[in-house]
């Protein structure tokens, strides 16, 4: 959980950043740093709507961009851990569904309003073995946030299997929190663990 509280708080300090955006914003060649740049992108849309969309208006704006950019079904399985292989294909398709909707309620919580934020784009795509690795750099001042996304090749377009936040694995911090619904409830009480942070961060 700690680990949890330090994602979630680095998340909330991103939010914060405020930087003057150039007039003119260079295009990236690399295809899963060009995906990364609209997911940006389309993160900085909905922080300029924020205050008047409420959080479950940012998140009805996200959730498109979430299912479209992200490998839910990779991630979910590699989140919830060797249960997976003892679940049920209804009880799969449930947790899919309910990951994707926390992870685009976790962003509507956390860009909630705009500031002058700005991600630039490491130009330099590293690979490793079928992945990519994609640098987004956010400055204030003297001050740095790294996100590194690992993206994969999913039906022939690059999609996030992981972000990582000053060196922090989102994915691995998932697989901590979920560890003790699964082992006291199954698939249902990590369903139930789902929805309800779900719905907190929602209000």
């Amino acid at each position: 959980m700690k680990r949890m509280r330090s994602f979630a708080a680095l998340a909330g300090a991103v939010v914060g950043l405020t930087l003057l955006e150039p007039a003119a914003r260079a295009m990236p060649t690399d295809p899963a740093a060009a995906r990364i740049d609209a997911f940006d992108q389309a993160l900085i849309e909905v922080l300029k709507e924020g205050p008047g969309l409420g959080p479950k208006g940012r998140y009805h704006k996200l959730a498109p961009t979430i299912e479209a950019d992200f490998d839910l079904p990779l991630m979910t399985q590699f989140a919830v851990g060797p249960s997976w292989a003892m679940m049920s294909d209804a009880d799969h398709q449930a947790l899919i569904a309910a990951f994707a909707r926390l992870s685009a309620a976790s962003y509507a919580h956390n860009f909630d309003k705009f500031s002058g934020q700005k991600f630039d784009i490491d130009p330099d795509v590293a690979s490793r073995g079928p992945d990519k690795l994609v640098k987004t750099r956010l400055t204030s001042g003297a001050r740095v946030v790294q996100l590194i996304y690992r993206m994969r090749q999913v039906g022939g377009a690059w999609k996030i299997v992981d972000v990582y936040a000053d060196a922090i694995s989102q994915l691995t911090t998932r697989r901590s929190d979920f560890a003790a619904p699964l082992a006291s409830g199954g698939a249902k009480g990590l369903l139930d663990h789902l929805n309800a942070t779900a719905d907190k961060l929602l209000q």
